[in-house]
């Protein structure tokens, strides 16, 4: 009933109650992201108390993230269709116990668990549904709005890796445990921060698709009161519901998103070991304790700069158009980042890396949505972005393990910062290639075009004639039925539609769904 009284917003406000809708995910981020990153400063803590080597210990991490990951699309879903507060106060709760029945732990299997998959969960209902509603409330300042929120994962980081430090030698990792359990209930309060906002252009709820698809005109009227909550919705066939869902996911077939997707994988790959390992790499070319969380602090703060900084660049009206560009950098430098890793064996040498590592993870991460929203459009960000977090379970869960299996069975790190270092520079280079060639069969589209005259053919069967243009998009080849005694009326208005190349102003001539129907069965 709520979402009913709410008014619709022409557009993303940009501002007002956008802000604090900023400031909630800026403490999502801390509380998920920046966490799940302190975590790795127990490995050598659990590694010394259980008795276990560097990939069974690996593991603990790697079910956090996954599990963070894998349920994403569930946590697109409870906002969808319940609430995003709901959806974020309930990831608290399961996260806040995940951890505090992790300090109660009496072997690994019990933190794969708890620390695992519970905490990983509740992490799940945060996430992607806190960055998802920044993008309803943003457009022209979208990508400042997500550097903001997303540099919680670095001051979180930053602030937090000292702290867990001293809580471990004050109150051992139990107490440790026990603590962030309790601040990660913060989650709660900032799931009430989450105000819904409806917009006009993702208005277009299940109902209204079904009015437009499958509903006859006597039964409109009484649809278009029907609530999408409504229990009346499930008198209609399950075939329209079937379509409305379908229609949620559509944007998977879209050959952007699915290049996207790909690359994702290889980048979740590279990215996932460094924060396991950076620690304990530090530890055993024999940097202090002290040193060795600090150069996670150092990579935290940094990261925060990279989100802000890029975040407000590539809102600039002459990096604006080229963020694509902008993203394939950032993942391309981290790569380069890890390969020089192995090398950098002291103190003063894994500062800079940390800088250089720091900086570039947080401008593509305060990125990923900004490129995601481009690819499929703001009503369908909540969605993607489930899908886009989703990509990452699998490399997230497997990367740390095989970086420690390698770690063990060549006793260096050299292979394990090696390997995610090509995947990180093969992941932007994939992006970069599909760019690429958009933009050539775009450069020569124009000019086969451009050599032949407009082709335009008329067939007429009975009642249904066909004008069909060789001046196509990739469609090739699209069908338009009309009356024949209407056809004389509408042929002017066509014709320059046509010539003019404008496939909406065609489609919008007022050609009901009952005639395109027609002309498809005939077609075939």
């Amino acid at each position: 009933m709520a979402s009913s009284r709410r008014a619709r917003h022409a557009g993303p406000p940009d501002g007002g109650w956008g802000w604090m809708i900023v400031a909630g995910c800026f403490l999502v981020t801390i509380c998920t992201r920046a966490v799940t990153r302190c975590i790795s400063i127990f490995f050598v803590e659990f590694q010394a108390y259980f008795g276990q080597d560097y990939a069974r210990t690996a593991w603990i991490h790697s079910i956090v993230d996954c599990a963070t990951m894998l349920c994403a699309p569930l946590g697109s879903l409870i906002s969808n269709h319940v609430s995003c507060q709901v959806g974020i106060m309930l990831g608290g709760l399961l996260a806040s116990t995940g951890l505090i029945l992790s300090s109660f732990a009496t072997s690994l299997e019990h933190l794969y668990l708890s620390l695992g998959v519970l905490t990983g969960l509740g992490f799940a209902l945060c996430y992607s549904p806190a960055i998802a509603m920044v993008g309803k409330y943003f457009n022209k300042r979208k990508a400042l709005a997500y550097g903001i929120a997303m540099s919680g994962s670095g001051i979180g980081t930053f602030i937090l890796a000292p702290v867990v430090q001293l809580l471990i030698e004050q109150f051992s990792w139990r107490g440790a445990l026990l603590i962030l359990g309790g601040f990660v209930l913060n989650l709660c309060v900032c799931g009430a921060l989450m105000r819904p906002i409806s917009l006009k252009e993702d208005c277009k709820t299940a109902p209204e698709v079904l009015e437009q698809n499958y509903v006859p005109e006597t039964e409109k009227q009484d649809l278009k009161r029907m609530s999408i909550r409504s229990p009346l919705i499930k008198l209609w066939p399950h075939e329209c519901l079937c379509y409305c869902s379908w229609k949620e996911y559509d944007f998977l077939l879209m050959p952007g998103f699915m290049v996207l997707a790909v690359s994702i994988l290889f980048m979740a790959y590279g990215c996932s070991p460094l924060f396991v390992y950076l620690v304990p790499y530090a530890l055993s070319v024999g940097v202090s304790h002290h040193q060795a969380a600090f150069l996670m602090s150092i990579l935290g703060v940094i990261d925060i700069i990279g989100n802000i900084t890029f975040g407000w660049l590539t809102d600039r009206r002459c990096l604006k158009k080229h963020r694509y560009f902008c993203y394939l950098f950032a993942v391309g430098m981290d790569g380069l980042s890890c390969l020089f890793l192995p090398v950098l064996q002291s103190f003063p040498l894994l500062v800079p890396f940390s800088f250089t590592f720091g900086y570039f993870d947080g401008a593509y991460v305060t990125l990923i949505p900004v490129v995601t929203a481009d690819a499929v459009g703001t009503p369908l960000l909540s969605s993607a972005l489930g899908v886009v977090y989703f990509l990452h379970a699998i490399p997230y869960l497997v990367s740390p393990p095989v970086a420690g299996w390698l770690v063990d069975t060549t006793g260096s790190y050299t292979a394990s910062f090696l390997l995610c270092g090509f995947s990180m520079i093969f992941s932007s280079a994939l992006l970069c290639f599909a760019r690429l060639a958009k933009k050539i069969k775009r450069t020569h589209l124009p000019s086969l075009t451009g050599n032949t005259a407009l082709k335009q053919h008329i067939w007429t069967n009975g009642a249904i004639a066909y004008s069909i243009t060789a001046e196509l998009d990739q469609r090739d080849v699209e069908f338009l039925a009309v009356d024949t005694n209407s056809f004389s009326k509408r042929d002017n208005n066509i014709q320059a539609a046509l010539h003019g190349g404008h496939f909406l102003a065609w489609l919008s001539m007022g050609i009901n769904q009952d005639t395109q129907a027609s002309c498809e069965q005939f077609a075939r």
